[in-house]
């Protein structure tokens, strides 16, 4: 009678080790994975003439995911917490994370409109296909909601493997093949050394959960100082690699050119978002006791990739296959260094200049995917990607070419794509604000820089067509994905606020 009393009372006294799961935060992540499973089994059983229903059941699930954003937009939520310090959560649904989930589930939405053509046309296998696309987004749409850092790696992996099987995709293709155990090999090498910072910032701290880790950071005993720093460094190296940040920037030309378009528009848009997400994450909220020391190498890699990366896309024939694909991708190395330029700037003026980062990132992932749209349609007729092969499009497609016109102003930041120039204004204000003079300057030089290759590529398309030109009826749901794309170019264009709004302020649960 006695044991069992005591059995009762421990248990009465002992804290609870279950906890407690908000199915509601966490169904953008879980229905996008669900989805990914159904698409996986149902390939089993669908005949081959039934495949492209898989396609649509991949859309529609994307398109659910994301409308489950709704009900959190009071960003309020946190799950996986501990139960003796309920305010370390593993999974916070807050203004930072719906913002950045919003830009991953639209983007993989984008996405899937591209490649439902795609996949038929290339007669890529369907299932396995639309399994990788869905489950690279779930692991994207986990990662701004994580506060820990196992979930962060986690999620970092789930976004990134299946990505390397979608770049390699296309049998039978050098290229592709090429691409993708080059992107392999560089990702596995910047995630082992990453995950040897993050045991070394575990061995410092003793925990793994951001807000503990920034706690214990602060007052690190001096005999494990010099181990915290190089976790610190070692933990950034796997988030700027997928940033595309100069000097882990090399694999992105050669990867863009050997996946599928719309695969290369999900690495340029998703792919980069997960980096940053990562990037912002791991510094604003668990690092910020080391902001002396990642802000100036922040400040430094942002200087070397927007002008790397402007450089490279400066250098582009237009003749040269593949060179309208190799702009893009250093385009986006170069615009990576805009997105670098506030989360630098955090560590000088407070992490609301984050704000900046994720205002630049929505500006620019609807009008890159635009521009990847564009190029999908193009390399239905033309498929050696050239910037000559644009030469006259606006004779041919019109609205096609009016569109990439606008996508491409809106990266330079010219009028009338006012959105852009907006993202850019609010990234060196950030800059000015921290005291970062000096990258202010870089920024400015590497923006009228840009504008040559840009306006180069725009003039191209009012041009007077050459030789005879041979068009084909767009597939309907490519048109969406430059229509849906171009009109949210123009609508935020009209009324830039919008975004402005939407990341002014704090974006993370206080």
């Amino acid at each position: 009678m006695t044991a069992t009393t005591d059995l009762t009372v421990l248990s009465a006294e002992a804290p609870s080790l279950v906890q407690s799961v908000d199915w509601l935060a966490i169904a953008p992540v879980v229905i996008t994975a669900a989805v990914g499973l159904v698409v996986l089994v149902a390939d089993l059983f669908l005949a081959e003439r039934h495949k492209p229903a898989l396609g649509w059941i991949s859309v529609a699930g994307l398109a659910v995911a994301t409308a489950t954003l709704l009900p959190l937009r009071a960003g309020d939520r946190a799950t996986f917490c501990l139960t003796g310090d309920p305010e370390a959560c593993s999974y916070v649904a807050d203004h930072f994370t719906l913002v950045i989930q919003f830009l991953v589930l639209a983007g993989a939405l984008v996405t899937a409109l591209l490649s439902v053509t795609a996949v038929r046309d290339t007669r890529m296998p369907a299932g396995e296909y639309w399994f990788l696309l869905l489950s690279s987004a779930a692991g994207a749409a986990l990662l701004p909601a994580s506060r820990d850092l196992a979930t962060l790696i986690v999620a970092l992996e789930v976004a990134s493997l299946p990505a390397f099987a979608l770049v390699g995709m296309r049998r039978g293709d050098r290229l592709s093949s090429e691409a993708a155990l080059k992107f392999f090999l560089s990702s596995v090498t910047a995630t082992a050394v990453s995950l040897m910072g993050v045991s070394f910032v575990y061995a410092a701290t003793g925990s793994l959960h951001l807000t503990q880790v920034a706690d214990r950071l602060e007052d690190v005993p001096g005999q494990l100082d010099t181990l915290a720093m190089a976790g610190v460094a070692l933990t950034l190296v796997g988030f700027a690699f997928k940033t595309a940040a100069v000097p882990f920037h090399f694999w992105v030309p050669d990867t863009y050119v050997g996946a599928p378009l719309p695969i290369a528009g999900y690495l340029s848009v998703i792919g980069k978002a997960v980096g940053f997400t990562g990037l912002i994450l791991v510094t604003v909220i668990a690092f910020p006791a080391y902001s002396d020391i990642w802000g100036p190498a922040l400040a430094v890699l942002a200087a070397l990739t927007m002008t790397l990366g402007n450089a490279a896309a400066l250098r582009q024939s237009p003749d040269r296959p593949n060179s309208a694909v190799r702009l893009l991708a250093w385009s986006s190395v170069g615009q990576a260094g805009y997105l670098l330029v506030p989360i630098a700037a955090a560590a000088y003026s407070g992490r609301d200049q984050i704000g900046s980062t994720v205002a630049y990132a929505l500006m620019y992932a609807a009008v890159n995917l635009g521009a990847f749209a564009v190029a999908a349609l193009v390399a239905r007729t033309k498929p050696l990607h050239r910037i000559s092969d644009y030469r006259g499009l606006y004779a041919e497609r019109p609205l096609a070419a009016l569109s990439l016109g606008f996508f491409l102003l809106c990266l330079a930041g010219l009028p009338p794509g006012i959105i852009g120039l907006f993202a850019k204004v609010t990234v060196f204000r950030s800059a000015v604000d921290a005291g970062l003079g000096w990258l202010a300057v870089v920024m400015a030089i590497n923006v009228v820089i840009a504008l040559y290759y840009y306006l180069r590529w725009t003039a191209l398309l009012f041009r007077t067509p050459e030789g005879a030109q041979t068009r084909t009826r767009a597939p309907w749901p490519v048109a969406a994905a430059i229509v849906v794309t171009a009109i949210t170019a123009v609508v935020l264009s009209g009324a830039p606020e919008l975004i402005l709004r939407v990341t002014s302020g704090s974006l993370f649960a206080q």
